[in-house]
Formats: C-alpha cells, structure tokens, sequence
C-alpha cells in the first residue's frame, strides 16, 4: 500500500497441556514454550511495530512464589529485545542450578521467571495516542487471590467507550483511564470477581476460606464471566485473557471482524491472528488450523481441557477484507490465490482503459505487497490472449496483424517503481519537502518508450492519495509515458473505519475529496449541509447518512475526479485511476464480506454513529478521531 496506514495488532497465546517436565525431557530445553512464542510473535511482526508485550502465568505454584511474569517494550526491534530478556532468564537458571537446574522443571517454576505454562503475547499498532509502555498489551490487574488476576492483550477497537466508562461508574468503579483497553478489562475483570464470590457464597459455611480457594480456581466459568462482559461491548474484537489461576480465554466478536485461529493436540493449545505464524511455529497443516467463530469464545480451562463457547449470537459473518487485501501475510494459500484473484479480477476494465492495445502497454505494480495482484493481472492477461488465439484459430474470427506476432505476443511487464531507502526531510521549506518526498520511489529508465507506451501500475489500495500524488505519478512521469493509469486492488475507501484500522477522519479519504469536489462543481454542495443536519439531529441513528454525498455519483465519476486531484499540473502524460468493484472483491473474498469502509454498511450501530460523527466533526473543522 503506497499510503501507509496503521491497521490491526497481532496476538499469540500458547498454552501447554502436559507437565513442564515433559517438554524438557522430549525436546531438551526449557524455554520449549518461549521458543515457540518468539516464532509465532516475529511471523506476525507485520502486526505491529509499536511495541509488544509477553506474560506468562505459572499453573500450581507456592504461597510466596511469583506466578505471573510479564515484559513490555517500545524498543524498536521489540520482539526481539523481549526474548532477549527471557534468553537471560534461563542463562540465569543455569548459573544458580546447574546443568540440572536447566532440566529440572519444579525447580526452574519455584526460581526462575518465564517457565510456566500458559503464555500470552501482543503486537501493538497504535492506531491513535502515544506509544509507551504503558499503552502496550498484555494489561495486567493484579490482586492477591490468584484466581482475580487477570492478564489481557486483544486486536480490537469499541465504538462506545463512553457508555462502557459509564456502566463501569454505575457499578461504582473508578476507571483510572477513559480508553476501550482499561474499560474492557475492569469490565471483564469486574465479573471476574462476581464468579469468584458466586463460588465462595457456595462453599462458605462448609469450608475453610483456603479450601475454597482450591474450589474456585477449578470452578471457575469462564464463559460465563464474558457472556456477561461482552453483552455491551460494540466494535470488533479478538480479545485474549490470562487468569491467575491458569484459565485462558480467546473471544471474538459476534460479526467476526477481527482473526482468531487455534491449533490444538495433547501438547499444546496455540492462539494467533494469522494462520501461516501457527503454521510456522509448529510446523502443522494448514487444515488442520481451526477459526474461532464469531460470538465465541476458545475457553482454556485450569486442567487444560478446553471448547469452543458461544458467548454472544453470532450476526452475519463480516470478516475485516482488508485483512485479506493487504494486512495478513499473503503465505496464506487462502489470501495468495485472494490477492491473485482481485489482480485478475480488474482486467476488464484494465482492457477497456487502454483501448485493448497490449501492444504499446507496460505493465508494472507498486512494491511490495501489491506483487501477488500484479501476478494475478498478469495472469489474466495471459488468459484473455489464450482466448483470443482460439477465437482466431479454432473459431476461423478474422484478426488484424500478423498471426505468428498473435501466437509469440506476451504481455510487457517491468519493474518500473522502486521503494528506496528512507529518506528525511530534515529543516527545509514545503517545496522543497515535496521534492524530497518526490525521491522516495524511484524508477527503472529506458524500457519505455517515450509518447508512446502506457503505463498500467497496481496498487493494493489508494486511500489519501498524497503518495500518488507527492511521489508516484511524479516518478512515472519521468519515464515521459503517453497515458498513466494507477489500478487498486481495492474498491473506493470511502468512509472510516472504528474497529482497528487508523481511518477514522474524513477529510484524509481522496474519494471523499473527489466527491465534495464534485458536489461544489455541480452546485449541489447543499447536500453537505443536509446530511450534516442529519447527523446533528440523529446522534444515535442506524442510518449512515454520509452515503448522501456520493449518491449523485457513478464510481467512475468519482474516479476521475481522483485522477484529476493528484494530478500536479507539472504531471506531462494523462492520468487515469480504476478502482476495483464492491461486487468483484466479493466474488474474489467471498468468505470475508466485512466492507464497511468502502459501502458504509456498518455491522455494528456504533459504526454507523462513528461516521455520522467523522462527518460532523469534518463540518465542525474538527481533526479528532470520532470514537
């Protein structure tokens, strides 16, 4: 994606089923479980480069023992600066114990941190505020009855923090944060404690208070603790959860738009975002890899028996497409052939822009996660000249040109754009910016021909356009081509997105742009004020009224208006910009439906008061985000 933007975190749990002994003797070390976690967490480094967090809680140990160890860090290798710390751990292990201290695992879970069974970690992109460390997952809420402690880390966003914060206040608790990571861990934490004292009521006037601990940690219900947390809750979320006791949970939200997959046999129980880390850390068939379905939840009980616990009705399934175009790693067979089909999937329109002259077209793609798409565009190309040579030769259809040119021709294609290393502005004046700027792509000469040749180039995504506009169109020009046309992979981002992508200001949308631009040019910008009544009127409506501004539009008109903004009058070669359709993403994702940000169909109500709102506050001249 040449505009760069934050999108969804990353989450891994592993928790092992049998005796800690037992992985010493079968695989030789200690950190067996650690090792597995730094793979799982560097395979889903994509996730975030913010910061990153592990916890670790130790099942069974010792009044007097610590039991849950945790590490966070901004750092900028973060992962690694983590591991690192744990690596020292066991150096540390073995200098105190000896070589038997490192095989001994009672020993190592009484002295030694990071050696217990269940494992949680986080990779954090911010899509908003401060990086710290105190705003890097796990969070941890502490307290001296180990079965009221709880560690969590999530992929998630709410769209209604203010009433959670509210319902928290309610309850007479006082939130030391007004963010949705601190309101849904005390809500969750909240009727963590309920079940414990559910269970202490129980056995209270038959036991002694240390007895009833032993109760409690073997009884607890964690499924019912979130069946009475998430009733509130409104946003997408895959949200993990340590509890002091050993329990661990995974639970996703009821239209599934954040990820969650599992793995699990009579050693281990393995959690992440995407399937290839799993694949990776354990080396598995990707069949055998489970999602986690959403309204459930993957309950790890205390024994290390676990189900899969419906926790809210699942709505219609709208599985985050962006995850699919351009998040997740595409070492997923599932998104290559994905990625492959929406490359493919654009060729009509690619035909028809360049008047069906592959001859005088080269073909190229911006780097780097747009090279699966340009595969599958170049593929279809291959395809639509395969049936074009039947129809001359097997069908008798008359054909201009030489047949033998028919039968050799093949689709140009060249690596045209280059990112380069990072270049920094440093003290200068906005001009000068710009052509700095200018130099962050750079280009392949002399393989086009000059007034001649179009340029095809995809995109995964156009979402600002400032990169378009800044860098890339400026660096195509320099190849002095006779058209350019910029093709997304994607449909037309159009409105914000509250459930975990860093999208939520409309003025930031080139669509957008596009479409206010054309409403002024066609004296129909009263619109812009009517739908900005509607929204001060319906603080709480389920109707998205921002649709309004680009109804009078046909996609194609907005795309040339698209064209036309990034154009610079220094820009020599006419620009077109095609956009994927709505329908042909579905037909090329047809198990990830989740489109929000290009139809404004929201799956949950606060979605469609989070645009109302982005929409207001654009009017309002406001930059804050709306949720």
């Amino acid at each position: 994606m040449s505009d760069a933007i934050k999108h969804e975190c990353g989450i891994a749990m592993v928790r092992l089923r049998k005796s800690p002994q037992y992985y010493i003797d079968k695989y030789g070390t200690p950190a067996y479980a650690s090792n597995r976690m730094y793979v799982l967490m560097q395979k889903q480094i994509n996730r975030g480069q913010d910061g990153a967090g592990v916890a670790n809680v130790k099942i069974n140990t010792k009044p007097g023992t610590r039991y849950i160890s945790r590490y966070r860090s901004v750092e900028p290798s973060a992962v690694n600066y983590i591991f690192e710390k744990i690596s020292k751990k066991y150096k540390k292990a073995k200098k105190l114990g000896g070589h038997d201290g490192l095989s001994d695992a009672e020993w190592l879970k009484e002295n030694i941190a990071f050696t217990g069974e269940v494992w949680l970690g986080h990779l954090r992109y911010g899509t908003h505020g401060e990086n710290s460390i105190e705003t890097c997952h796990p969070f941890l809420k502490q307290n001296n009855w180990r079965s009221r402690n709880l560690v969590m880390a999530g992929n998630f966003n709410m769209t209604n923090v203010e009433e959670l914060f509210g319902k928290l206040v309610q309850l007479g608790q006082h939130p030391k944060e007004k963010t949705d990571t601190v309101t849904v861990m005390e809500k969750i934490g909240h009727f963590l404690d309920e079940e414990n004292q559910r269970i202490f009521d129980k056995y209270k006037h038959q036991y002694t208070n240390e007895q009833i601990t032993q109760f409690i940690e073997d009884e607890l219900d964690v499924a019912r603790i979130l069946r009475r947390s998430c009733r509130d809750f409104d946003g997408g979320y895959a949200m993990c959860g340590l509890i002091g006791n050993g329990s661990s949970f995974v639970v996703r939200d009821p239209s599934g738009i954040r990820p969650a997959y599992y793995y699990a046999d009579d050693e281990i129980i393995v959690v992440a975002s995407e399937k290839p880390a799993i694949k990776s850390a354990f080396n598995i068939d990707f069949k055998a890899i489970k999602e986690i379905q959403p309204g459930h939840a993957l309950v790890i009980n205390k024994d290390g028996s676990y189900s899969e616990e419906e926790i809210l009705p699942a709505r219609e399934k709208k599985s985050c497409s962006f995850e699919r175009i351009y998040f997740s790693r595409g070492t997923d067979p599932d998104i290559y052939q994905e990625r492959k089909n929406l490359g493919k999937a654009l060729i009509p329109q690619i035909l028809k822009a360049i008047d069906f002259d592959l001859k005088n077209t080269v073909f190229s793609y911006i780097p780097n996660t747009a090279e699966t798409a340009f595969l599958g565009m170049i593929e279809g190309l291959e395809e639509y000249l395969v049936a074009k040579r039947k129809e001359v030769f097997l069908e008798g259809k008359p054909h201009v040109g030489d047949l033998e040119e028919l039968l050799n021709f093949r689709p140009r294609v060249e690596k045209l754009v280059s990112k380069d290393v990072k270049l920094r502005t440093f003290i200068t004046n906005d001009d000068d910016r710009d052509t700095m700027v200018s130099s962050v792509y750079d280009t392949t000469y002399e393989v086009v021909r000059p007034g001649v040749d179009t340029l095809v180039v995809i995109d995964d995504s156009i979402v600002r356009g400032t990169t378009l506009e800044k860098s890339i169109l400026t660096t195509l020009d320099k190849l002095n081509p006779k058209r350019i046309i910029i093709v997304s992979s994607a449909p037309q981002i159009r409105y914000p997105d509250c459930y975990g992508i860093d999208m939520s200001r409309m003025k930031d949308f080139i669509a957008f742009r596009a479409a206010t631009a054309l409403l002024k040019e066609r004296k129909i910008d009263n619109i812009m004020e009517e739908v900005y009544e509607a929204c001060q009127a319906n603080q709480r409506a389920s109707e998205n009224f921002v649709k309004r501004v680009y109804e009078p539009f046909t996609d194609e008109e907005i795309s040339d208006k698209i064209a036309e903004i990034v154009t610079s009058p220094e820009i020599r070669a006419e620009v077109k910009v095609i956009y994927q359709t709505v329908d042909s993403l579905h037909r090329c994702i047809p198990d990830h439906l989740g489109d929000w940000y290009f139809t404004g169909d929201y799956p949950t109500d606060g979605g469609t008061w989070v645009v109302n709102k982005a929409f207001k506050n654009y009017m309002e001249g406001k930059t804050i985000r709306a949720y």
